[in-house]
């Protein structure tokens, strides 16, 4: 019987998310020039965590534009040139923001200053009623997820000099262990026993990296976020409160090493380096695997990003030379408002035998300035030696086992700097005979 409770509240899921898009396809018309919604959805430059929500820009289909904010400004309107110059707060131009809107409050950088450091980041917490082992493992309980702080310069080429930056991320919270260097060989870097709490939090340094940069050329050396995949572990970057299990259980969070990236040209951007495995912290015997790939505007309101790594992945190949993974990213404009997005993942290692694949759609519709709505669908199968429990129960060791997971939502922006993320996740397993629903809601502060 729960099979076939499954089917209708999935089908239906599917069904509206269906309608929705093509409706509002149809309506769309001729569709007028503006702004992507997201530098999530444009063709990026290298990833480094996004500042938080209160700029416009970026996640990208894998990494990011620059390193301000990106998935919660898709329901921010950043079209240039609203309003009129009589509503600007003395800022030279538009671009700082204007009078007649209400702007972010941050640290520093105030009255369109420039500061030489940006200093910021953002306080997360939430509330769910189950959980499914994806980050948010501590159900009927209030959390803090993330009390976040970076430090970041941002290196930039001007005047064909050679320019310098540096980015630093610390946070505390219950996502902290997730975010940490577990794949290192031991108990080095943030995953030392000192990081740890009681109650399943601790701390977490999730970046360190300096950078430099010369013409369209730009090297990253250090601890970074991954280029791979479309959500991201920091929270004013997803739409959602909770996490696809793709971007859970088959793709790395952070890396250590250097990668570079070159804008061939004004739609297409090339990533290309070396890394020590997958999440690890600077131990350089964790593992030895190249990470690159590519974004290209297919049209202005189309990017494909495809982003790969190969070889040792460190803990998660065993130190075998012969893992294989890749991310590929969809991104599509349909109308002003609608914004969908498919990505689909693969995980290969020969000598454990791990493999896994996915597809996932995401739809979010920006209602108007203060409210949208977001959907994601998920399909996700993989064997047991990924170690993912569903539930609390665990698939065979041999074979591959299928997961569907929906979630539908809503980003309320109370001000500039405070969104509340209600949600609905609805997941099942057919071989595992389990479906569960449950409700979430997190509040992110940014600053």
């Amino acid at each position: 019987m729960k099979y076939s409770s499954f089917n209708w509240k999935f089908l239906m899921g599917v069904f509206g998310v269906g309608v929705m898009s093509i409706s509002t396809y149809a309506q769309s018309g001729n569709r007028p020039n503006y702004v992507i919604p997201t530098a999530a959805q444009s063709a990026p430059v290298v990833q480094t965590t996004p500042t938080p929500v209160q700029e416009a820009a970026p996640v990208a289909a894998a990494p990011v534009v620059t390193s301000e904010s990106a998935g919660s400004v898709i329901y921010q309107d950043v079209t240039t040139g609203s309003g009129s110059m009589g509503c600007t707060d003395g800022c030279a131009t538009m671009e700082c923001g204007s009078g007649c809107d209400p702007q972010p409050w941050k640290l520093f950088g105030r009255n369109c200053d420039d500061p030489w450091v940006n200093i910021g980041g953002w306080l997360q917490g939430g509330v769910h009623t189950d959980g499914n082992g994806l980050f948010n493992n501590q159900p009927s309980d209030f959390n803090v997820h993330q009390a976040w702080l970076f430090a970041e310069r941002v290196a930039e080429s001007k005047n064909g000099r050679m320019g310098f930056g540096f980015r630093f991320d610390g946070v505390y919270g219950i996502d902290a262990q997730d975010t940490q260097a577990f794949g290192n060989p031991g108990a080095t870097w943030d995953r030392a026993p000192g990081f740890q709490r009681n109650g399943g939090f601790g701390w977490a340094l999730p970046q360190l990296y300096g950078e430099v940069a010369m013409g369209d050329m730009s090297v990253k050396v250090g601890h970074f976020f991954t280029l791979v995949g479309y959500e991201t572990v920091t929270a004013p970057d997803n739409f959602f409160y909770s996490h696809a299990m793709t971007m859970y259980n088959s793709e790395p969070f952070t890396h250590t090493g250097a990668i570079a990236t070159w804008a061939m040209n004004d739609a297409t951007t090339v990533y290309g380096g070396w890394t020590a495995g997958w999440d690890s912290g600077f131990d350089f015997s964790a593992g030895s695997n190249f990470l690159g790939g590519f974004s290209t505007q297919l049209d202005p309101d189309v990017t494909l990003t495809y982003i790969t790594t190969i070889g040792n992945f460190g803990l998660r190949s065993n130190n075998n030379n012969d893992a294989y993974g890749h991310s590929i990213v969809l991104d599509m404009n349909m109308s002003e408002n609608l914004n969908t997005v498919i990505q689909s993942d693969l995980t290969r290692i020969e000598s454990t035998g791990e493999d896994s694949f996915s597809l996932l759609m995401f739809n979010f519709y920006k209602i108007n300035s203060w409210l949208s709505f977001g959907s994601r669908l998920e399909w996700y199968k993989a064997d047991d030696i990924v170690g993912y429990n569903y539930g609390g129960l665990s698939a065979a060791p041999t074979g591959s086992t299928s997961y569907y997971g929906q979630t539908s939502g809503l980003n309320i922006r109370v001000n500039p700097n405070i969104i509340v993320r209600p949600e609905y996740r609805f997941d099942h397993s057919p071989g595992l005979d389990y479906d569960e629903g449950y409700f979430g809601l997190d509040v992110i502060a940014t600053f």
